[in-house]
C-alpha cells in the first residue's frame, strides 16, 4: 500500500487548484497519470509524472485530495487496473458566502404557518441517501454510500430495500463493505432486499410520532432511554432515528422545528444546497471533536440532512480534521 500512495502522492492527479477538484471524478490528465503508474516501468514512473529526471516535491493536499487518494489506491489494489477508479469521499457542506442565516425560531414560525392546512401528512416509511466513514487500523478510512427505501403497505407488512449508489456520480462504481472486505460494485447495486410480515408497535420510533412540541420531546427521549433533560446531542441522534422510520408531514416537522428551536444550542450559519441539490437553512451544533450541521428546509422546517464532522485529527484511523464522519439526506 505505501508504494502505491508514494506514486499517487508524486503523480499528483488531483492537484488544489484543479476546476474538478473533490467531489467530482478524475479529468483527463488525471486519468494519463494513473494510466501511467500502472503502465509504465519503474525507472519512468521514478522520474516523475511529467517525464523530467528531476523528484518533484511533494504537494501540500487539502482534505479532499488526502481521501481521493486512499479511496483510489485501495480500489485499485482491490478490483485491479481495469475497474474504474471508486468514487471519493464527500467534502463537508459548505455555506453559501453572503448568505442570510435564519434563526431557528424564525423558521419554526414559519413552518408552523405553512402546515395549517396538514399537508402533506405523515407516512410511515423513509426514502435515505446516506454516506458514512468506515475506519478501520490496517487501512485508509473509506466512505460507503448507499440508498435505502422502506414502504409499508395498510395490513402492516414492509419492505426494505438497500443499494450502493452515489447521487453525486451517477453510473460509476459504488464501494460497498459487504462481508466486512471494501470492494467496489457497480451503481444500483443491491446490497439487501427484505420482505417483513404485518407488525405493530406502541413504543418510539415504531409509534406514529406526535405533532406538538412538548410530546414530541417525551418521545424523541423514549427513543434514546433519557428519563431526564434531553441533551441536544441526544435529541439529534433521536431526530435521526425518527427520520429513518418516519416521512414526517408539515404539523410533524412543524412540531420538530420548534422543538429544535427551544434548545437554544443550534447556530444559524446560514444557506448550503445538500448533497442531492437541495437550497436549505444550514444549524451546526459543536461538541467533543465533532461538528453536526441540520439542513432545514426553509419554508417548510422538515429535515433534509444531517452531516458530522470532525473537528480534530484522530491519526490512529487515518482520520483529519474536516472529515465527514457520516451523512444523511431524506426525501419523501
Amino acid at each position: 500500500m505505501a508504494d502505491e500512495l508514494d506514486l499517487l502522492r508524486l503523480a499528483n492527479p488531483v492537484p488544489p487548484d484543479g476546476p474538478r477538484f473533490g467531489d467530482a471524478p478524475l479529468d483527463h490528465r488525471a486519468e494519463q497519470h494513473l494510466d501511467r503508474l500502472l503502465t509504465a516501468p519503474p525507472a519512468a514512473r521514478a522520474a516523475g509524472p511529467l517525464g523530467g529526471g528531476r523528484r518533484p516535491r511533494p504537494a501540500l493536499w487539502g482534505l479532499a485530495a488526502s481521501v481521493v487518494v486512499a479511496v483510489t489506491a485501495l480500489a485499485l489494489l482491490l478490483s485491479g487496473p481495469s475497474t474504474p477508479p471508486a468514487v471519493a469521499a464527500p467534502r463537508p457542506l459548505a455555506v453559501q458566502a453572503g448568505s442570510v442565516a435564519v434563526s431557528l425560531d424564525r423558521l419554526a414560525d414559519r413552518a408552523a404557518r405553512t402546515a395549517a392546512d396538514g399537508a402533506p401528512a405523515l407516512r410511515k416509511g423513509t426514502h435515505v441517501q446516506s454516506w458514512s466513514l468506515n475506519l478501520s487500523d490496517d487501512r485508509p478510512p473509506i466512505t460507503l454510500p448507499q440508498e435505502r427505501i422502506v414502504r409499508w403497505t395498510a395490513d402492516g407488512s414492509h419492505t426494505e430495500l438497500v443499494v450502493a449508489t452515489d447521487p453525486r456520480r451517477p453510473g460509476r462504481p459504488v464501494l460497498t463493505d459487504e462481508g466486512g472486505v471494501p470492494r467496489p460494485v457497480d451503481d444500483g447495486h443491491v446490497i439487501s432486499r427484505e420482505s417483513s410480515p404485518p407488525s405493530w408497535s406502541d413504543a418510539p420510533p415504531e409509534a406514529p410520532p406526535p405533532h406538538d412540541a412538548g410530546r414530541l420531546r417525551a418521545y424523541l427521549a423514549e427513543i434514546e432511554y433519557v428519563t431526564t433533560t434531553l441533551s441536544t446531542t441526544a435529541l439529534l441522534n433521536a431526530v435521526r432515528e425518527l427520520l429513518d422510520h418516519w416521512t414526517l408531514g408539515a404539523r410533524e416537522s412543524a412540531a420538530l422545528a420548534r422543538l429544535l428551536a427551544d434548545t437554544g444550542e443550534l447556530r444559524p450559519v446560514g444557506e448550503v444546497t445538500d448533497r442531492l441539490g437541495r437550497t436549505g437553512q444550514a444549524y451546526v451544533y459543536e461538541r467533543s471533536g465533532t461538528r453536526r450541521m441540520l439542513i432545514m428546509d426553509p419554508v417548510t422546517g422538515a429535515v433534509l440532512g444531517l452531516e458530522t464532522t470532525f473537528t480534530a485529527a484522530d491519526p490512529e484511523y487515518g482520520v483529519r480534521a474536516g472529515d465527514v464522519m457520516e451523512y444523511s439526506a431524506w426525501m419523501r
